[in-house]
């Protein structure tokens, strides 16, 4: 069993006590540090090199914006991922565009903050659908005058679909009944087609150009 290093930032006590609490009874979960603010974060990450990262973005002397875009630039190995109690448009599209993996608000699941970690651990994503539909409204005036790019099938839009709701390619493997090399093509041709690299960029690309909805 692969062991997933984990970081937590936060600027609350409470709230790095609960989280710990909480992963560290997760077997694949080993929770190696804690950070109290950007600064802070940026420094442990360095030193303690975790696969992923909880990172608030409000919190003082550097926000976690800034500590993302410093932690990528030198070790863009470590994946992150946002929990946050800020729904605000401004506040998700710079957390995705620092390169987070994920953005959670505080108040979900702890079942899909959980899915969230592997599935980031693994180089997925996770967005929740009320954020994405945040990404949504901040693209609707730019997906009016995007171009439209190659059209997609009808195979890759149900993909492209079930990707932004943070399926694995196992999950959409067993959902659309096709092999999971099958799905590897396919998106493989959906990341040609909308000019991206992975699939954060895929979904926030296609909710951009109006592509699908959430």
């Amino acid at each position: 069993m692969e062991v997933i290093k984990i970081l937590i930032a936060d600027d609350h006590p409470v709230v790095r006590e609960g989280l710990f609490s909480m992963l560290s009874r997760e077997p694949d979960f080993d929770v190696v540090g804690e950070a109290k603010d950007g600064v802070d974060a940026v420094n442990k990450i360095k030193e303690l090199s975790p696969d992923v990262v909880l990172m608030d973005l409000r919190m003082p002397e550097m926000d976690g914006v800034e500590a993302m875009r410093q932690i990528k630039a030198v070790m863009p190995h470590v994946k992150f991922i946002i929990l946050t109690t800020f729904s605000d448009d401004e506040y998700i599209f710079s957390g995705i565009e620092a390169g987070a993996r994920a953005y959670l608000l505080k108040d979900a699941p702890r079942e899909e903050l959980f899915k969230a970690i592997r599935a980031v651990y693994r180089g997925e994503s996770l967005i929740q659908p009320v954020v994405a539909s945040k990404l949504l409204d901040r693209f609707t005036e730019l997906s009016r005058r995007a171009p439209s790019g190659e059209e997609l099938s009808g195979r890759e839009l149900e993909i492209l679909q079930l990707m932004a709701k943070g399926a694995a390619n196992k999950e959409i493997s067993a959902q659309l009944s096709i092999s999971q090399s099958t799905v590897k093509t396919h998106i493989s041709s959906i990341f040609q087609k909308l000019g991206v690299n992975d699939r954060t960029e895929a979904v926030t690309q296609a909710l951009k150009r109006g592509i699908i909805r959430l």
